[in-house]
């Protein structure tokens, strides 16, 4: 994996993790900055990445899209 989709997917993990605190935090986590560097970091990844993970970014599937990345990395950590 790139540098790019490792920090792509760290950024999916905190922002799995934050969002499952929704429910119980006071006050709520603020998830604009998430998400706000995901887009950032989708606009870096080069024209031959592959589509998947550009299409799963592009429609913000980021469930897929971290499963994409786990699997592409060689399994879940």
């Amino acid at each position: 994996m790139t540098q790019i989709e490792e920090q792509i997917l760290e950024n999916l993990k905190a922002l799995e993790t934050a969002a499952a605190q929704m429910a119980t935090a006071n006050p709520k986590p603020d998830l604009r900055p998430i998400f706000s560097r995901l887009d950032e970091l989708a606009r870096q990844l080069p024209p031959t990445a592959s589509p998947d993970l550009l299409h799963f970014l592009r429609r913000k599937s980021y469930q897929k899209a971290r499963e994409f990345l786990e699997e592409r990395r060689g399994g879940v950590v």
